[in-house]
């Protein structure tokens, strides 16, 4: 029986309530929406599929890994394709050639207003919606159980998410029937909290006294690929772009605790292809990416995924970086590393609510004006120090 004593030990991939043969498992939220397995007692026989299941540790299976990740920079041909993507589309092109082939694509989505769900698409209009950036961890459902059935009926199935929760398909999956499913991770920073999400929402809303009816976690056709802004578009048509959510994302503060500890952050990935942003594309080529418009780095972690890349090549522009030390995000040698506040924050957000956590902690408060006086007047100090050779 799972029993997690420790948050941090947990990654809520939903691998383990997806195993159960009696149903004996529930994903329960805590106060900031992020789910850990529960268990009747009542129901389960104690057979131990579920911590056998469990993946989040360094165990993970990379038995079909090569030994070094192929790494690539790639765009999409279709600048259409690049301008409505996150990075370079390199995931449009994968996921045409499943579609193609009838087969079936997961990704995450909206479900309700704005809550971010893994989803099902068989058509390329279902799978648009997975473009883009969504800084919240998605909720699974029974998606595990959805991708099982698409196999067990011979269809290509590809999964896209943040790695621990391919490791966790992975393992739930088994080699029997691993041959047809595709599995593509992201190189993520950490996944925030859904209640947040949600919260800041209802916030932007009252504070324009309008619903919201569009959302971009970070627009890159407004203010280019490098910058991240949100953008909300109300039912007026009226426009708002602020930083407040994507502040607290970089603070490490309302981040999942096991991101903390995440096994994942290497090169020897849980997945056939890793996809992120090209971060540093400058040291290969001047030209690669001089219109702002986005890149994608690309890993071939798999002999599958060498087989699939090749296939898709033809949809992109494609180039071969030899030293993979050149394209080494943070998050590819090791966890963020979370805010010294985190548990406080919690507690306060527990008890009084997102405005208030946003003003203590974020950028709507005194206390941000001041930090940010503060780090200009040590920028101001050291620049004097040097000028003055002390």
């Amino acid at each position: 029986m799972i029993r997690i004593t420790d948050p941090s030990q947990c990654c809520g991939c939903t691998a383990c309530a997806s195993v159960c043969p009696h149903d004996a498992i529930t994903m329960q939220p805590d106060v900031m929406g992020f789910l850990y397995p529960s268990v009747d007692s009542e129901k389960c026989i104690d057979c131990g599929l579920c911590e056998k299941v469990c993946a989040f540790n360094g165990n993970y299976d990379k038995s079909l890994n090569l030994p070094l990740p192929e790494a690539y920079a790639a765009r999409h041909k279709e600048m259409q394709e690049v301008e409505t993507s996150r990075s370079g589309a390199a995931f449009i092109a994968i996921s045409d050639w499943v579609l193609q082939n009838d087969g079936v694509v997961y990704g995450a989505g909206y479900a309700d207003h704005f809550r971010v769900v893994h989803k099902r698409a068989t058509t390329k209009d279902e799978r648009d919606e997975f473009k883009g950036s969504k800084y919240v961890q998605s909720y699974l459902g029974h998606v595990f159980k959805q991708v099982k059935r698409d196999l067990k009926d011979g269809k290509i199935v590809l999964f896209s998410g943040t790695p621990c929760q391919t490791s966790g398909l992975n393992s739930y999956i088994g080699r029997r029937l691993r041959e047809n499913l595709y599995l593509v991770d992201i190189v993520c920073h950490g996944v925030p909290a859904p209640y947040l999400w949600r919260d800041y929402l209802a916030y932007l809303e009252k504070k324009q006294g309008d619903r919201i009816c569009w959302v971009n976690f970070r627009d890159k056709q407004e203010f280019g690929w490098t910058a991240h802004h949100e953008t909300f578009t109300f039912s007026d048509k009226s426009k708002m772009s602020t930083n407040t959510y994507t502040d607290l994302f970089y603070q490490h503060i309302m981040f999942r605790k096991s991101c903390a500890i995440c096994p994942f952050t290497n090169v020897h990935r849980p997945s056939d292809i890793t996809l992120a942003d090209f971060w540093g594309w400058e040291k290969l080529s001047p030209d690669l990416n001089n219109d702002d418009k986005g890149l994608s780095l690309v890993f071939v972690n798999s002999d599958k995924g060498k087989r699939l890349f090749e296939v898709v090549k033809c949809d992109l522009n494609v180039y071969r970086v030899d030293d993979i030390d050149l394209c080494l995000q943070p998050n590819l040698r090791h966890p963020s590393i979370p805010h010294p506040k985190r548990n406080d924050f919690e507690r306060d957000y527990a008890k009084h609510g997102f405005e208030y956590v946003a003003k203590k902690y974020g950028d709507m408060g005194w206390r941000y004006k001041l930090r940010i006086l503060k780090r200009k007047a040590g920028t101001a100090k050291r620049l004097f120090l040097k000028k003055m050779g002390i």
